[in-house]
């Protein structure tokens, strides 16, 4: 699939400098781009770029001055790293998307399909059973009894969703991805060993959720764990039983939320985050990489480190902690010296 800089241009409402018949049939990152590709400038440490490699297209700030020629045509527009997005998805959607049912799918006759689907090889769709319209299931994918999937949602090979789960529309869910497993909920017996607490509830997916590869979403003990409209989890992450995360929060891998704990609105958590049960995190909260969060944190903080505590506070202890050697010497000097 091939485009001109004059029709990228008018979908992204941008101004053209230079020719806007040049063809375009690839995005490029700066440092690879060539002929034939665009590519785009948000970074100026990356300039130099724009003047040695040889692309067709080149996203730039309407603001941007130039300190020398360029050969590419110069693509103007108001935030040149939100507009790439636009184009990846422009390129990436070009194609239409597949449509029909593999002979080697299998539908329950109760479920209810909608119109313009694919169901690739090997995929099962249990009993009553509600797919929307233009839902994309791929091979090895298992939508349980009772599921509900809304229009236009992807799910890529592997996805399993277990029983009586909701996921909304336009939605992905990458390869791996297993939504409605048990919660872990384990109640202990006197003699040490534990008895399984059935999980009757399930999981809730709001619309615009992407979900990365291999990460789950237990179901609820009772009622619904939920993940609210547009929120973004990066590959491995773990969403326990009864969590609530709210709208438009990002989390990235390998970080997790323990049973019962609510995360806010418009959060940004870092990888390898672990949150214990239990707790709120309030809205506009970020926590930075590899923290623990043992308590609740009121809304717009920004935490790191184990236990999370305020970013300022945290940062003053760790430059204490470079010295602690230091003055663990100085408090041995001073021993001596008393003795």
């Amino acid at each position: 699939m091939q485009f001109t800089a004059k029709q990228i241009a008018q979908k992204l409402k941008g101004s053209v400098e230079g020719d806007e018949n040049a063809l375009i049939w690839k995005p490029c990152r700066i440092e690879e781009v060539e002929e034939g590709g665009i590519t785009f400038l948000a970074n100026p440490k990356y300039t130099h770029y724009i003047y040695e490699r040889k692309a067709s297209a080149i996203l730039i700030a309407r603001d941007m001055v130039l300190e020398h020629p360029v050969n590419a045509t110069l693509i103007r527009v108001d935030n040149p790293y939100l507009c790439v997005a636009k184009v990846l998805h422009l390129f990436n959607t070009a194609e239409r998307p597949k449509h029909g049912r593999s002979l080697r799918s299998s539908i329950h006759r109760t479920a209810r399909m909608g119109r313009g689907c694919y169901v690739g090889e090997y995929a099962v769709v249990g009993r009553h059973a509600r797919i929307g319209n233009n839902v994309q299931i791929y091979p090895q994918v298992y939508v349980g009894d009772y599921c509900e999937v809304g229009d236009g949602t992807i799910l890529y090979p592997g996805v399993k969703i277990y029983r009586e789960c909701k996921v909304g529309s336009n939605c992905i869910l990458h390869s791996g991805v297993v939504i409605g497993a048990d919660g872990f909920g384990f109640a202990p017996r006197g003699d040490g060993s534990y008895n399984k607490i059935d999980q009757i509830g399930n999981v809730v997916i709001e619309d615009d959720v992407e979900i990365g590869a291999n990460s789950c979403v237990d179901r609820a003990t009772m009622g619904s764990t939920i993940i609210h409209r547009g929120t973004k989890l990066d590959n491995l992450c773990q969403i326990a039983h009864n969590v609530s995360v709210g709208s438009h929060t990002v989390m990235a891998a390998q970080s997790a939320c323990a049973g019962s704990g609510k995360v806010g609105d418009g959060c940004v958590i870092a990888g390898q985050v672990g949150i214990v049960g239990h707790i709120t995190v309030g809205n506009h909260v970020t926590i930075a990489a590899q923290s623990g969060v043992t308590h609740s944190i009121p809304d717009g903080a920004t935490v790191l480190g184990t236990p999370a505590l305020p970013a300022d506070k945290m940062k003053k202890i760790y430059v204490i902690q470079r010295k602690l050697e230091e003055m663990y010497a100085y408090l041995n000097e001073l021993k001596r010296e008393r003795e």
